[in-house]
């Protein structure tokens, strides 16, 4: 939403009677490593203990309230610009089955692991309409709720979409994972695909995201600056995936 962090707490639970604290000191390391790229302190924390490892971080932050970025603000003509490859849930499913290379394991947890503080700078130094992030939902998931709060429709080239490496392959193949395929059936009424879309297809553009991307809307003026800023920031992906336009019977298209 355009903001920028100025401090973060650690938030764990961790079975230290079953596992090494050395994992835990890992595991904080890790997330040391992630905050220092956003130049976010971490001033402490809370921990208990749990049979089940959980970590995250409660993050606060400051933000002009004329400058925040919604993701109920698009506008008309406005193109759509995606910072991460999607199907990071699709691998998990391929890596939890065996299924999934080294180079596979490697590949995801990097995509994971990249902070969107690049594509948030770029953002703010660019005027954009609006912005949501990819996770739970999936992108069209995320991507109705941007469009049914705007009362538009965005218009989808399913060639521009950047895929993980062999995304489509795990798909053809019937990896799946259940929050994916519920994911489409929330949102199959509400989009419009073109007879050339595959089943699969549909499924991975509503498998669920762990730490995807963001989804901005940029006017078309605008268009080139903020793909030559997100390049400048290293963000993963800057594709142009589709356009919006005037409200139809559904709130997407995908052709």
């Amino acid at each position: 939403m355009g903001g920028k962090p100025i401090f973060a707490l650690n938030i764990t639970c961790f079975p230290t009677e079953d596992l090494s604290i050395d994992i835990l000191h890992e595991i904080l390391r890790g997330g040391q490593e992630i905050a220092n790229q956003a130049n976010t302190p971490i001033l402490g924390g809370h921990s208990i203990k749990d049979k089940e490892p959980k970590y995250g971080m409660v993050v606060t932050g400051l933000v002009e309230k004329n400058k925040l970025v919604s993701n109920n603000n698009l506008k008309l003509d406005d193109n759509l610009i995606l910072t991460k490859p999607i199907g990071t849930g699709i691998i998990s499913t391929a890596i939890k089955k065996n299924l999934a290379s080294k180079r596979d394991i490697k590949n995801i947890i990097d995509i994971m692991t990249h902070s969107n503080s690049g594509g948030s700078n770029a953002m703010n130094k660019i005027k954009v309409s609006s912005c949501t992030d990819i996770t739970g939902y999936g992108l069209l998931g995320h991507l109705k709720e941007m469009c049914s709060s705007s009362k538009l429709t965005a218009s989808i080239e399913s060639t521009k979409i950047p895929l993980i490496e062999n995304t489509l392959k795990f798909a053809n193949d019937g990896i799946i994972p259940g929050g994916t395929r519920n994911n489409y059936k929330f949102i199959e009424n509400d989009v419009k695909f073109d007879k050339n879309v595959t089943e699969e297809f549909k499924l991975i553009l509503s498998d669920a995201q762990t730490s995807g991307g963001l989804l901005i809307a940029v006017s078309e003026k605008n268009t080139d600056k903020l793909i030559n800023e997100l390049r400048a920031q290293n963000c993963l992906s800057y594709s142009k995936i589709g356009k919006i336009k005037k409200q139809s019977n559904k709130l997407i298209e995908i052709f």
